[in-house]
């Protein structure tokens, strides 16, 4: 369920006149921005944009670019974009940095659907002029990239159904493997990149109710090995991605400092799917709401906008 409540009467017109009159003169009005944008759903927020590129000949996004500045800016800008586009950008900033943050692309091409992430390949391809497996093997090697290369590549069944029988050999499978510690086995990264989710989540279930413990249990927890923390962050985001992404909030808020960039991400990419049920699991892991604890570790418009977004303050 998502958190997000539409203002079902906004016209696109009137709020990129807004949004205008809200940049102008010496200062900008950061709270007007957040009473617009924060309280649009992303129908809205992209007929907003083209309105607002038809009456000002400009792009929003730069127009936003250039009056704020610091994470304000960076939430309402990627709050503003297309989904698809949003993640891309999210992609191809990780794969920038100088160690490459595979966390958020598998974040990303795990907690999607295929048509979503086809979606986000599309537009990464239109932004970058490069198709993003070219650029995820270019940044990476060995098992890393086997890996990495194989989840951005699949397109996997969306449907309901799955198969006990597959379920029980493929568990079987991976035990043995986990067992022998062959980590890097071929098979693991096949079942992983092949399967639905549905057959993995069957799979998963299967091993726990046979071996007695989780999958990611027997896996080696060394943090600086990354081909394992790219295997378990795999296997957590399509197991429970919501328990994963409670998860990254938690951290992200026990040290903004380094994480700032996960809270926002986190927070804006699941306002209008499930971002509710995220700050239960959030809740029941801290004893906490999110909100208050956004509350008490961001400030200013920044944190406005944040609890806007986790559903305070609607108009």
């Amino acid at each position: 369920m998502a958190t997000h409540i539409a203002a079902n009467d906004s016209s696109p017109i009137v709020d990129a006149e807004k949004i205008k009159n809200a940049c102008k003169g010496l200062g900008t009005d950061e709270a007007a921005l957040i009473s617009i944008l924060a309280h649009r759903n992303v129908t809205e927020r992209k007929l907003v944009r083209v309105a607002y590129e038809q009456i000002y000949h400009e792009d929003l996004i730069q127009q936003l670019k250039s009056e704020l500045s610091g994470s304000f800016q960076r939430g309402i800008c990627n709050w503003t974009m297309d989904p698809a586009e949003r993640d891309a950008a999210f992609i191809n900033e990780a794969l920038k940095k100088e160690t490459l943050d595979f966390k958020v692309i598998v974040e990303i091409a795990c907690t999607r659907t295929s048509e979503e992430f086809l979606a986000v390949k599309r537009s990464y391809q239109f932004l970058y002029k490069h198709c993003l497996e070219e650029d995820v093997a270019s940044k990476t090697n060995g098992d890393v990239r086997r890996l990495l290369v194989a989840v951005v590549s699949t397109y996997r069944y969306e449907g309901d159904e799955f198969d006990e029988s597959l379920a029980h050999l493929e568990a079987n499978i991976l035990h043995q493997l986990i067992e022998n510690k062959a980590f890097n086995d071929d098979e693991i990264v096949r079942i992983l990149c092949t399967r639905s989710k549905k057959q993995l989540f069957a799979t998963f279930t299967t091993f726990r109710n046979t071996y007695g413990t989780t999958i990611t249990k027997g896996l080696s927890s060394d943090s600086s090995d990354e081909y394992m923390v790219t295997l378990r962050t795999t296997i957590r985001c399509i197991k429970n991605p919501r328990r994963y992404l409670a998860k990254v909030l938690c951290y992200a808020l026990n040290d903004l400092v380094a994480e700032e960039h996960e809270l926002s991400r986190v927070i804006i990419t699941r306002a209008e799917k499930d971002l509710n049920e995220i700050s239960d699991l959030y809740f029941k892991r801290n004893g906490i709401t999110l909100q208050n604890s956004v509350a008490k570790k961001t400030s200013g418009n920044y944190k406005t906008f944040l609890l806007a977004l986790l559903g305070n303050n609607w108009v």
